[in-house]
């Protein structure tokens, strides 16, 4: 791997840690995007690397926030078997899916809750 790429993929695994963990979105709003404009990724490389990451972010961040008591357990149990199952069937239509296709769902979901997110002004 070149350097620059090195330092590329470093310098966004830093920013999306950041991200992770501060705004609870598993670094895949930063990572994604990155990966696919600054790496040139395809967008279901980029989605599947992504995952891929967020297992050890979301681990350790867990065990920080649980050492600080903020995780709220019974709803992270309850949501979990829900958002595992059916990210098994998600990561299944990913192979159907166009990279175009893709790209526009990931862009709106981020305009959609971003925008409602600003306007509510709370967390």
């Amino acid at each position: 791997m070149p350097l620059v790429t090195l330092l590329t993929a470093l310098a966004i695994g830093v920013l999306s840690g950041v991200v992770a963990s501060l705004c609870g979105v598993g670094g895949g709003v930063v990572m994604v995007p990155a990966f696919v404009s600054l790496l040139g990724l395809p967008q279901k490389v980029a989605v599947a690397t992504s995952l891929a990451i967020i297992i050890p972010t979301a681990l350790t961040a867990t065990i920080q926030n649980a050492r600080n008591d903020l995780v709220d357990w019974k709803f992270a149990a309850v949501t979990s078997i829900s958002a595992a199952t059916f990210a098994y069937f998600g990561a299944g239509w990913l192979k159907n899916m166009s990279n175009e296709r893709l790209t526009q769902i990931f862009g709106v979901i981020l305009i959609v809750f971003g925008v409602r997110m600003l306007l509510q002004g709370r967390s």
